[in-house]
């Protein structure tokens, strides 16, 4: 049978998430259910919004709090990636920007230790506010979605199982 999840004593000894010793041993952050699906990837989308290095150790971190699947909130933080990432942090900028009443200014990166250090004052507060923000609506949404599709999938496995017995195929 193959495997849907990584094998835990595979992750236990990943060289970022050793840090996290005895509490890699609970038993709920590797179990897979509703509560710990929906939770996982709420924090998976909430992580991946937030402009930090090390992501997924952050996300680990979360997970082992909130005792939901470890391995799923690490790889929802895959989202943002270098191909998502300047879309994800200029929509928060966006956001940022509308919720503090600021001015959007014009900018242009450049990856060197002197921009960020000039632009930490001009567009840092807008967008650490927009990422904060727009990492707990997706969050927040994230929840709610899964959340209610796997509440559906059970009812309409309820219901199909209802009518087989109801109406049993003839052998």
């Amino acid at each position: 049978m193959k495997r849907i999840m990584p094998d835990p004593e595979a992750v236990r000894q990943h060289k970022y998430l050793k840090i996290f010793g005895p509490w890699m041993q609970r038993a709920n952050i590797w179990h897979l259910n509703r509560r710990s699906a929906s939770g996982a990837l709420a924090i998976g989308m909430f992580t991946a919004w937030l402009p930090i290095p090390m992501q997924m150790v952050f996300a680990a971190l979360l997970a082992i709090i909130a005792g939901v699947n470890m391995p799923l909130a690490i790889a929802t933080v895959w989202i943002s990636n270098p191909l998502t990432m300047p879309i994800m942090f200029y929509t928060a900028y966006l956001m940022g920007t509308w919720v503090l009443d600021h001015e959007r200014l014009v900018f242009h990166f450049e990856l060197s230790l002197q921009w960020f250090h000039d632009s930490v004052n001009t567009i840092g507060p807008p967008f650490l506010l927009g990422c904060v923000l727009m990492g707990l609506i997706c969050a927040a949404l994230t929840y709610l979605v899964i959340n209610s599709l796997w509440r559906y999938s059970i009812l309409f496995s309820w219901k199909k199982r209802k009518e087989r017995r109801r109406f049993p195929r003839p052998q």
